[in-house]
């Protein structure tokens, strides 16, 4: 750990001087930037918990502005478990009512969507699924639902903007009180792709298959995490911007199912011919 993070900081200080080179050591501040990317990568694979704010907005193109905005618990240990509240969700100017939550517990599934509900048909403000059963029932709503929930993943994200072959350090910033270094850059789609889970890579390049490059900006701290990260482009004539705001590492959590009471099952007959 100590030589991760004294090269880490090593990193921070040597970008932090950029506006004092010269034009000749421009490529020592890239791969110093670069470098400092690579390490916050290295050291959002050792988070065992977080939490995050996120907000999604989306302006122009054919469906108009929408939003997506709420906030996420992640515990890794001691088994995979994740609470995705979204507060807020708007489509064209057109709000879902109630909004959506999703509890991941091993490999159960709980879903809270009064949408969601309507197209299942579920009688219960939770509904439960085993990720196993929701791929042999071809449940179309409920998969397009969770392959949202499971889209975002912190170590996912850091991993794709090392693909950028341009990131800069831009200065220093206070993010929810902690000192950041502020990194700024782009990344193809494709080259991003292929440092993430092979699970998820088909997923990203369908949903990104339009998008040349994505700009990012990262907000490290001293201990090289990611104490904010900003997404942007643009997809046939809408643009998009996602900002997430991290907190809360390696801290315990609290990651439950919702009373038996209120939870019921995936219809059976839903979904099929």
């Amino acid at each position: 750990m100590a030589p991760a993070l004294a090269l880490g900081t090593a990193a921070l200080v040597a970008v932090a001087g950029c506006g004092a080179q010269s034009a000749g050591s421009l490529g020592r501040v890239k791969l110093a930037a670069a470098e400092a990317v690579q390490q916050s990568a290295q050291r959002v694979g050792e988070v065992t918990s977080y939490s995050a704010d996120l907000v999604l907005d989306t302006t122009g193109g054919d469906r108009g502005a929408s939003k997506v905005q709420g906030s996420v618990l992640y515990q890794g240990r001691p088994e995979l478990a994740t609470d995705i509240k979204l507060d807020t969700i708007t489509f064209g100017g057109q709000n879902v009512p109630g909004g959506a939550r999703a509890i991941l517990t091993g490999d159960t599934v709980y879903v809270k969507s009064e949408l969601l509900n309507k197209f299942a048909g579920a009688t219960k403000p939770w509904t439960k699924v085993s990720l196993g059963e929701l791929d042999a029932q071809h449940q179309a709503e409920v998969k397009k639902f969770m392959a949202q929930v499971q889209q975002f993943d912190l170590a996912g994200t850091v991993k794709m903007l090392t693909a950028s072959k341009d990131v800069k350090s831009v200065g220093t910033e206070t993010v929810g009180g902690v000192e950041t270094t502020h990194y700024s850059g782009t990344f193809p789609v494709a080259e991003a792709a292929q440092a993430i889970d092979p699970a998820k890579r088909e997923r990203l390049q369908e949903q990104l298959s339009r998008v040349k490059d994505l700009k990012f900006d990262l907000w490290s701290d001293a201990e090289s995490l990611p104490r904010k990260v900003t997404l942007s482009g643009s997809e046939q004539g809408a643009v998009f911007n996602l900002a997430a705001l991290f907190k809360g590492f390696n801290e315990p959590v609290q990651i439950a199912a919702p009373p038996a009471d209120q939870v019921g099952d995936l219809p059976k007959n839903h979904g099929q011919n």
